[in-house]
């Protein structure tokens, strides 16, 4: 069963010093995701960087993902 603390550390290697909270029972989970490479992207293209940063895992491992991406000035409103 994957832990919070996996999914974040999996999120986190996707990125350059993004800030990631990750909440959730193991089949369900709702992360919180503060990056500059967010900047000038919409919803799908943030939520794509999310998914590229998972890679296969969000196939086999992770069931359920709710996710609020920020840019850090966003983050700061």
């Amino acid at each position: 069963m994957v832990t919070p603390e996996q999914l974040k550390t999996w999120i986190e290697s996707g990125f350059d010093n993004a800030n990631v909270s990750v909440e959730g029972d193991g089949h369900h989970f709702e992360a919180v995701i503060i990056a500059q490479e967010f900047e000038g992207k919409s919803r799908i293209g943030r939520h794509q960087l999310v998914y590229a940063a998972l890679g296969d895992k969000m196939k086999a491992q992770v069931h359920a993902l709710s996710m609020k991406t920020l840019t850090p000035v966003e983050s700061e409103a």
